[in-house]
């Protein structure tokens, strides 16, 4: 496993991170989720990645017994904070009243004093940002958090962050986490990669196989037991369409000619850029970890030749498919 540093500060986290969104709680019981964490960590992962708003919590509470026996300073754990916990008008949101109760529950279902990460799942057009930025700093004051960082908020919007908290000279967002994939790739290439060049921010991608298709599994229909069968996960069938299909049946053709699996090839295509500190994966076994983290291994096998390929076959700019 190599490790990056987050953005310009001294934290160095694994290139490739194991989260819990989807899988923890939800398709993973307490001894395979234990099992998974075990298994990556053992294999270099130092990265973990949860939200409050996973399965309910449930997600967190899952980790937090998963690492009991796993020296806390060699972790890097994450969690977020703004979608609905609790019921009532201030059950969600970036207030400092939901920050804070936020906060405590994660590090309670956690069974952690701290988190190294700390994120704004989303923008909150409802809170100050000036507000946001004083909780964040209090919060790494009072040794609760670590390093501070968005979720899918726009270009602007954290740089408005960022301005106010070097205005009044306070803790700036260290990382952001995109959505970043072969699929959905437009926000981060055009919009954010400015924005990590200048003021030194880590991007830490979420869904780099874009809900499991950019694996192939998908490339022959819908197989039976696979997430997009669940009513929960009715949307991905959504974005299962034709001219990904046939993108996706490309992608693993030129993967096996240069002895990758497709899953691989689109997380080594990630790992190519410099901004990303590191990339979220997700696994329901210990075949999928496996295939994953061996992409860390796999970035010389991504050519200039490969990857001028990969764009024939995507298009030089996202949403084409």
């Amino acid at each position: 496993m190599h490790y990056r540093r987050l953005g310009r500060s001294g934290l160095k986290v694994s290139e490739i991170a194991l989260g819990a969104w989807v899988t923890f709680g939800s398709q993973l019981n307490e001894k395979a989720a234990a099992d998974l964490i075990h298994a990556a960590f053992d294999q270099g992962v130092n990265f973990f990645d949860n939200a409050d708003m996973y399965a309910n919590g449930q997600a967190e509470v899952l980790m937090g017994q998963a690492i009991r026996d796993i020296p806390r300073e060699q972790l890097v754990l994450s969690s977020k904070v703004f979608w609905p916990t609790t019921p009532g008008p201030n059950g969600r949101g970036l207030s400092r009243k939901h920050m804070s109760e936020s906060l405590h529950a994660s590090l309670k279902r956690m069974d952690t004093d701290y988190l190294d990460l700390y994120f704004c799942h989303r923008f909150d057009p409802d809170t100050p940002v000036e507000e946001v930025v004083w909780t964040m700093n209090l919060f790494i004051q009072q040794g609760k958090i670590l390093y501070w960082g968005t979720s899918e908020w726009e270009p602007a919007q954290i740089m408005e962050a960022i301005g106010v908290a070097r205005q009044l000279s306070l803790i700036p967002p260290t990382m952001e986490q995109p959505q970043y994939n072969l699929f959905h790739r437009r926000r981060v290439d055009n919009a954010l990669s400015p924005i990590c060049r200048e003021h030194g921010l880590g991007l830490t991608t979420f869904s780099p196989l874009y809900y499991g298709i950019l694996t192939g599994k998908y490339n022959e229909g819908i197989p039976d037991g696979s997430r997009a069968t669940l009513d929960s996960m009715a949307w991905i069938r959504d974005r299962i369409t034709p001219d990904r299909i046939q993108a996706v049946r490309q992608l693993t053709a030129l993967a096996e000619e240069i002895e990758m699996t497709p899953a691989q090839l689109a997380l080594a295509w990630i790992l190519r850029r410099k901004e990303v500190s590191s990339v979220i994966t997700g696994a329901t076994s210990p075949e999928q970890l496996d295939e994953n983290l061996a992409a860390a291994e796999m970035q010389e096998n991504l050519t200039e030749e490969v990857i001028d390929e990969i764009f024939r076959i995507i298009g030089p700019v996202e949403d084409a498919l």
